[in-house]
């Protein structure tokens, strides 16, 4: 006879978590089979006990990190490529890859078993067992809430209430909390830029209905492309094509809010692929950096120029600037003096990105390099606009940044009176008089060209380029002869400055990366890094050449009013509205 049970009335607590398991156990071996080996827990199955099994691999996975680190920060000091292993970090990879997975998998199985399981209480007598049993299965049958609340405690995630938001709201405009500090401190960048527009709503007193904000990951863009978003803006993307290019056809997105723009590109392209395609050719790839630093005087600011541009000394010069990337590499420095400053523009190729981070970081490097040697030098800025980046420059005309590109294409008489509706006497004379004389007596600079920005700022706004990067991407010189016996028409872009990426910066939110994907530049080229780049800009070269060619034909027929009228303006007769 149980003592505990005569001396009190109360009966013992059941074990809730081994009643529990014991129910779901019954359900379980109905559909096992049966087998007298008691189970096993994962630890059993391993050779040492579980915390001297968790301490190896632990030892292991830092040991072998703090090889492959310090042999890949050799690597990188000495310009060894990091994708060339030797045996020893083959194993290090290993066995990195092996503990890591062991430590994700077995690390504080013990620790875990020993929160949620209770080991110290036991069912007292087998009635009580079989009653909570029968409770707890019934309760389970019936889709009830069991009849106790488990021992094993539950974590809910909260939920932000209307009123939490209120409060953030409230502080917001206040000016209590920062605007730019609410990702950080929310953690949900979504919910972030919701309370950031109630909030500039409430500030302004202008309402932002129209301006979309639900349907957009803004978890991409942190960090990387727009700070304090309170939603997006959406550009219809049109596809002209197919652009037939060196052999090859192409869909090309263009992202515009320009009426015609779209139809008259692909009109353009429709005349190219009819004539047999055009041609390109890519024949400088450098992206370009200059800072200003000044001296004490004129004759130590030319010591340094002298020393930059010795070529016994560009070796040294290139070593340095390349530790900062397998990718940048330096090609060229030109130097230009001023009184006791000094420019210094620095080239070098980038892969498959724009590259402007990149030969920024290689300046940095060779700039810490010429301190030691030019000690009084005084660095005024990473950049001094000799660069020249989103600026109109000559610079950029005459010596190229980025991607610099030559298209053409020979054009059929009878397609140029079929699908362009005009002559080619007319295009060669319409082309010297506007492209070349008017451009001159305006003063133009790089913009001898009847519209190249129009297609290169639709193509870097659907691929995810730096749309203020058209000034320079835009410089183009449009040339159009008669050839053939003057039957055929002989056209041709070249454009110096195409500043493109397929990696970094907007090229990695999804609709920008949908689009490289259709022009088959998605990301970096593994097989051969900058290729994508490349082939990039002379799509944009091969873009700008369809649309000067419509252009040019639609001016010279007489169509421009016309046609936007059609697409672009009201059909209304407004001396009859007035």
């Amino acid at each position: 006879m149980d003592v505990r049970r005569r001396s009190t009335n109360k009966p013992p607590r059941p074990n809730l978590y081994n009643t529990h398991r014991r129910s779901i156990k019954s359900v379980d071996d109905q559909h096992l089979p049966s087998s007298s080996t008691p189970p096993t827990k994962p630890s059993d199955a391993l050779p040492l006990p579980l915390y001297l099994t968790n301490a190896v691999f632990f030892t292991l996975f830092f040991s072998v990190a703090y090889f492959l680190l310090h042999r890949w920060r050799e690597k990188i000091r000495t310009s060894i490529p990091l994708h060339v292993v030797t045996f020893s970090e083959i194993v290090a990879i290993v066995c990195l890859i092996a503990s890591f997975i062991y430590l994700l998998g077995f690390f504080g199985i013990d620790f875990v078993q020993s929160l949620i399981i209770p080991r110290s209480i036991d069912i007292d007598d087998e009635e009580d067992e079989q009653q909570i049993l029968q409770q707890q299965n019934s309760s389970l049958s019936s889709s009830l809430p069991p009849l106790s609340p488990p021992i094993v405690p539950i974590v809910i995630k909260p939920t932000m209430s209307s009123e939490q938001d209120e409060e953030i709201i409230n502080s917001v405009v206040s000016g209590t909390t920062p605007s730019y500090s609410l990702e950080s401190k929310l953690g949900d960048c979504k919910r972030a830029a919701a309370i950031r527009r109630k909030a500039l709503q409430r500030v302004t007193g202008r309402s932002l209905t129209g301006l979309p904000l639900e349907d957009f990951d803004y978890e991409s863009i942190l960090g990387q492309c727009c700070e304090m978003p309170v939603g997006y803006v959406q550009i219809p993307v049109g596809i002209v094509g197919p652009l037939l290019l060196d052999g090859i056809e192409y869909s090309v997105p263009m992202a515009t809010t320009e009426g015609c723009l779209v139809a008259s590109t692909n009109r353009g392209c429709k005349a190219i692929h009819m004539s047999g395609g055009a041609i390109s050719v890519l024949f400088r790839d450098a992206m370009t950096r200059a800072p200003v630093v000044k001296f004490a005087s004129i004759k130590r600011a030319a010591d340094l120029m002298f020393y930059l541009e010795d070529p016994d000394n560009f070796d040294t010069l290139s070593v340095i600037f390349n530790r900062s990337s397998r990718f940048g590499r330096l090609q060229s420095i030109k130097c230009a003096i001023s009184g006791r400053s000094l420019h210094i523009r620095f080239s070098c190729s980038t892969g498959d990105a724009m590259g402007m981070n990149m030969v920024s970081k290689g300046v940095q490097n060779v700039l810490d390099f010429l301190q030691s040697d030019f000690p009084d030098m005084d660095v005024i800025s990473i950049s001094g606009n000799y660069c020249s980046d989103k600026k109109a420059a000559a610079v950029n005309w005459i010596e190229g940044r980025g991607k610099s590109v030559v298209c053409e294409a020979i054009i059929k008489e009878e397609v140029v009176r079929k699908v362009l509706k005009t002559t080619v006497p007319a295009l060669v004379e319409l082309n010297v008089h506007k492209n070349l004389v008017g451009s001159a007596i305006a003063g133009a600079l790089g913009g001898f060209n009847a519209h190249a920005s129009n297609i290169v700022s639709a193509i870097f706004i659907a691929t995810g380029q730096d749309p203020a990067q058209n000034i320079e991407s835009s410089h183009c010189i449009t040339m159009m002869e008669a050839v053939n016996d003057g039957k055929d028409l002989h056209v041709s872009v070249t454009m110096p400055s195409i500043e493109v990426g397929t990696v970094g910066g907007g090229t990695q939110l999804a609709s920008q990366s949908a689009c490289l994907n259709l022009l088959g530049v998605k990301g970096a080229n593994q097989e051969s890094p900058g290729s994508n780049s490349r082939l990039l800009a002379t799509i944009v070269a091969g873009s700008v050449l369809a649309g000067e060619l419509s252009l040019m034909s639609a001016l010279a027929a007489g169509q421009l009013v016309r046609s936007h009228m059609k697409y672009n303006r009201s059909s209304k007769d407004m001396s009859k509205v007035v």
